[in-house]
């Protein structure tokens, strides 16, 4: 019995092993500036700061030109002043450049307000990243992940071992629960499902962009359609204005020297009209046909969109299946008898 337990003890040693060199180590990298560019209370806080900074700068600005009036007014004037005045003067000029530069190091200097109020901005962001990075890690299983901004010099780093957008996301997440109800929560809770079965799946992130660039093209060309019809119809209305108005200033306008008889401009009325009424008809039924195309191409857009959904959601959950039944029966232990 103790036999057949060391037996199976190390063959699940074995098999560990065997499955760890197979699968290989996994590296990934975070750019923790571009991560902080694009946290919206960072980017509001940082503009601030600037602000403060700017405002300090006007300040030593400000100081500099005040010091270089007085050294002005004292190199205009040494020759009428006394040895005790000129310097006095030189002393009040020595302690202002001195008061300026305190204040020049106590405001952008190595321990100065610039440098640790960005230090406060920065932390709380950085302890949710670490955080983030932790548990993208241990669910993904990587063996190593560096920070591209930081001191670790990286000579080359491919773009799809970049995780930085995956811990932007579940940043946001964090900050767009706090503001949501129970049924966008569950949206959002979808969403999310299937953005994790995508940066844990390579080939279905590559799938998924191919099926949005297809998407992308598709709602181009119904645009530039809508577009077109939107044009047609501005012209059909356009003409039908012309038209009415035409007829509105035959009305209303004098008759000519030239009308050899009643009779005759009545008719010629009364055919003008009877072509306008013909040409506003086949315009307008022009019209019809055109909105109810364009009616037929977003309803058609609709179902294809619905049904490209439906089936990239049953694909997802296959995928999540396998998924779990794979990693069920790696992690599954050997069986004491």
């Amino acid at each position: 019995m103790r036999k057949q337990f060391l037996f199976l003890f190390l063959a699940a040693i074995t098999v560990n092993l065997l499955h760890s060199q197979a699968r290989g180590t996994r590296v990934g990298y975070i750019d923790m500036e571009y991560i902080l560019q694009n946290v919206p209370n960072y980017t509001e806080a940082s503009i601030q700061l600037e602000s403060k900074a700017q405002k300090w700068k006007q300040d030593i600005e400000s100081k500099k030109v005040e010091i270089n009036k007085i050294k002005d007014a004292l190199k205009a004037e040494k020759a009428l002043l006394t040895k005790g005045l000129i310097e006095e003067r030189e002393t009040e000029i020595k302690y202002l450049e001195d008061e300026m530069l305190d204040f020049q190091q106590k405001r952008f200097g190595a321990n100065g307000d610039l440098i640790n109020q960005k230090a406060l901005l920065v932390k709380p962001i950085q302890d949710q990243v670490f955080t983030v990075v932790q548990d993208i890690a241990e669910s993904r299983k990587y063996d190593f992940i560096f920070d591209k901004s930081s001191d670790l010099t990286m000579l080359f780093a491919a773009t799809q071992f970049d995780i930085s957008d995956q811990v932007l996301r579940v940043l946001n997440r964090t900050e767009k629960r706090e503001q949501l109800t129970k049924k966008q929560q569950a949206d959002l809770d979808a969403k999310e499902k299937k953005e994790d079965a995508i940066d844990a799946n390579p080939q279905l992130a590559d799938r998924q962009k191919a099926l949005d660039e297809k998407k992308a093209a598709r709602d181009k060309i119904i645009e530039e359609r809508r577009l077109e019809q939107e044009a047609k119809k501005k012209a059909f209305d356009d003409r039908r204005q012309k038209i009415l108005d035409d007829r509105a200033a035959k009305k209303n306008g004098t008759v000519s020297a030239n009308t050899t008889s009643g009779d005759t401009t009545e008719a010629s009325k009364a055919v003008n009209t009877e072509k306008d009424n013909a040409r506003i008809a086949a315009e307008e039924a022009q019209k019809k046909q055109a909105d109810l195309r364009a009616k037929l191409l977003e309803d058609k857009k609709k179902v294809l969109e619905d049904r490209r959904k439906a089936v990239e959601d049953r694909r997802l959950q296959i995928l999540q299946q396998r998924d779990s039944i794979k990693k069920a029966k790696e992690e599954k232990l050997p069986i004491k008898q």
